[in-house]
């Protein structure tokens, strides 16, 4: 019994990082997003190396849960970052719903009319999830630092305390 209780933590101790998701200060494992696995509105591909350079702040969004952070959405707007440091995307989780993938798209541009500087970009096959290990059929914000480096993470809904903390963070890293 000893041994078969070795053998399971070791396995455990193997597989776990493709269940904890990615961790503070990680940079996490390069996805790309293009044709059947997504990518931008326009088509085009999609990087997760477009993460370094500036801070960048995803929100890795189920289509069912799409207004569920728009207060930490407003809230950034309004902090209104220096586009050449600061950088927001919208990852639309697109087999998260049963909602057609047409209607999902028509509501991306509206979306996109009210955050003009926010890229938009789809995950057909929760591509995020599977290899980032980040929360399925939820409203997800991640933010990075300029180096790829995870420095906020947050699944679900952000009070007002986490919107300011996520601020706050950004802050601290613009000038880094």
């Amino acid at each position: 019994m000893k041994h078969f209780v070795g053998i399971i933590f070791a396995v455990c101790l193997m597989i776990q990082p493709a269940w904890a998701g990615i961790e503070m200060g990680q940079v996490p494992k390069e996805v790309v997003l293009k044709g059947d696995l997504g990518g931008r509105l326009d088509g085009s591909p999609w990087s997760s190396k477009e993460l370094k350079g500036k801070i960048n702040v995803i929100f890795y969004v189920d289509p069912d849960e799409r207004d569920l952070n728009n207060e930490a959405s407003d809230a950034l707007k309004k902090e209104n970052f220096p586009r050449e440091k600061f950088q927001s995307y919208g990852l639309i989780n697109m087999d998260a719903t049963w909602l057609p993938n047409f209607i999902i798209s028509s509501s991306l541009e509206e979306k996109q009319k009210l955050y003009p500087t926010t890229i938009y970009v789809r995950d057909y096959d929760k591509v995020l999830v599977k290899e980032w290990g980040i929360s399925d059929d939820n409203s997800d914000v991640l933010a990075f630092d300029k180096e790829g480096r995870l420095i906020f993470k947050k699944y679900g809904k952000l009070n007002a305390e986490d919107i300011q903390k996520l601020i706050k963070v950004i802050r601290a890293n613009l000038d880094k």
